[in-house]
């Protein structure tokens, strides 16, 4: 799937399925048969859209996760003395802001 996934995207899916599921309600209070069939048809389709692309969404968040943490390893590999200093100064931030409270 090459389609770009984004939250936007995301819950126009879970829009949609909400919606989907309105119309089964009120179909199936209505009547049954054609109807019935129609909008669980439409159902099943939206909540295969969703599942498809959240499925692509959280495979998208890993690899970029495992690519973030390759990164920062391989950067703290080539630079120890710059990632001590950057650790010891970003502790120091924390550490004031949280003194602050």
């Amino acid at each position: 799937m090459s389609e770009h996934v984004t939250t936007a995207t995301l819950k126009s899916d879970l829009a949609t399925v909400m919606r989907d599921a309105e119309a089964l309600m009120k179909a199936s209070a209505d009547q049954g048969g054609e109807k019935m069939t129609e909008a669980r048809a439409k159902i099943r389709d939206s909540l295969e859209t969703a599942r498809s692309r959240l499925m692509s969404a959280e495979r998208a968040a890993l690899r970029h996760g495992e690519d973030a943490v390759i990164a920062t390893e391989e950067y703290v590999r080539r630079n120890p003395w710059q990632s001590v200093g950057i650790a010891a100064g970003v502790g120091l931030v924390i550490g004031v802001l949280l003194a602050r409270r």
